[in-house]
């Protein structure tokens, strides 16, 4: 019989000095917007891959944000029925997520638009953001957001 299991991941909220944290558009449901996040790879840490998918999905490094915490649970979610996820295996049936905060260091800087995940980045009340991710992450986000947003 084969087994369920979740997807290992982590999820990266850049916030400014205001409290306005990075969101991007996501390509394949415009007007969705979310945080940037990615996959763990074979043998690499948390923290690795939230520098990792960071950089990937931003073109953010440390030299524009440093690490302010880490949540130290990990966070976890089903996917809807009928969400095409066969990429991650059919016995995948949601993801659980470790969630970092970076502050930002140099305020000019400007995120790169991936466009293979995300068409658009801009500067969102965490708020707005609960509202505008796809309903399914949402109570993992104000999860996340009550505990490493003051």
């Amino acid at each position: 019989m084969a087994t369920q299991s979740f997807r290992a991941g982590v999820v990266m909220i850049v916030r400014r000095e205001d409290g306005r944290v990075l969101a991007g558009e996501r390509v394949d449901t415009p007007g969705s917007w979310q945080l940037p996040q990615g996959g763990l790879d074979a043998g690499e840490s948390p923290l690795d891959a939230a520098w990792r998918e960071l950089e990937e999905e931003t073109g953010l490094s440390s030299t524009a944000v440093r690490l302010v915490s880490e949540l130290p649970e990990w966070i976890a979610y089903e996917w809807p029925d009928g969400l095409d996820v066969a990429k991650f295996g059919k016995a995948v049936r949601g993801q659980v997520q470790r969630w970092f905060l970076f502050g930002v260091v140099d305020d000019a800087f400007v995120p790169t638009v991936d466009g293979r995940e995300f068409r658009d980045w801009t500067w969102m009340d965490p708020h707005q953001l609960i509202e505008t991710v796809i309903s399914w992450r949402r109570e993992a986000y104000q999860r996340a957001f009550s505990r490493l947003l003051p």
